[in-house]
């Protein structure tokens, strides 16, 4: 396998995957909750896994039909996460940052969430997935070109190396996040996240103008 592949595809999904949007913070909150975790994780890996081979494998069709437009779309996207990096920076230096509802918890302790069927949450689960559109721009086009642009040989490696990332993220977010949930109560923890995501992101659009 090749390993700067595998690596560079890891490293691209961890500065994507990191941010807190709708999805994230649905897994974050059922996690804190500790309701129907297992399947929740199991939906967004297996969804994740769907998009990035998509991704790649489609991008790659397209780079060799059409690289002029893909390249192009490409630069869109590094302009977008630009912005969303700079976004993030405005938002960690923000006074009053908005912090996780932890529904009144106290002291690090979580109180008894209400009891949800398992067919809501999954209908929620799919739809924070498959319907954001920012998953389509992560994956296709962000992800997707840029293992488009791996020799032929490492687009593999490099898909498994996003892979990686998205399966330790997600299982690590949803069975975690009871742990954390007494640090993200304080807005100064979401200030700091919001910071070093915006570095990231700007870093890996930088990397990726070649």
């Amino acid at each position: 396998m090749n390993g700067f592949a595998f690596s560079h595809g890891a490293a691209l999904c961890a500065s994507l995957i990191v941010t807190i949007g709708a999805q994230n913070a649905y897994v974050l909150r059922q996690g804190i909750q500790r309701s129907h975790v297992g399947k929740i994780v199991t939906l967004c890996t297996l969804s994740d896994f769907a998009l990035i081979a998509a991704g790649v494998g489609g991008a790659s069709a397209l780079v060799g039909r059409y690289p002029l437009f893909v390249h192009a779309m490409l630069y869109v996207g590094l302009a977008y996460l630009v912005w969303f990096g700079v976004s993030a920076w405005r938002r960690a230096l923000k006074p009053g940052h908005a912090v996780l509802d932890a529904n009144g918890a106290q002291n690090g302790q979580t109180p008894a969430a209400p009891v949800q069927r398992a067919s809501g949450v999954i209908l929620t689960t799919l739809a924070l997935t498959w319907l954001n559109p920012h998953v389509y721009l992560d994956t296709f086009l962000l992800i997707g070109t840029a293992g488009a642009r791996e020799p032929e040989g490492a687009r593999v490696a490099f898909a498994l190396g996003a892979m990686s990332v998205s399966a330790v993220w997600f299982v690590g977010l949803g069975y975690g996040a009871r742990v954390l949930a007494p640090l993200f109560k304080r807005a100064t923890a979401w200030r700091v996240l919001d910071g070093a995501i915006g570095s990231m992101v700007l870093l890996i659009a930088v990397t990726q103008l070649r």
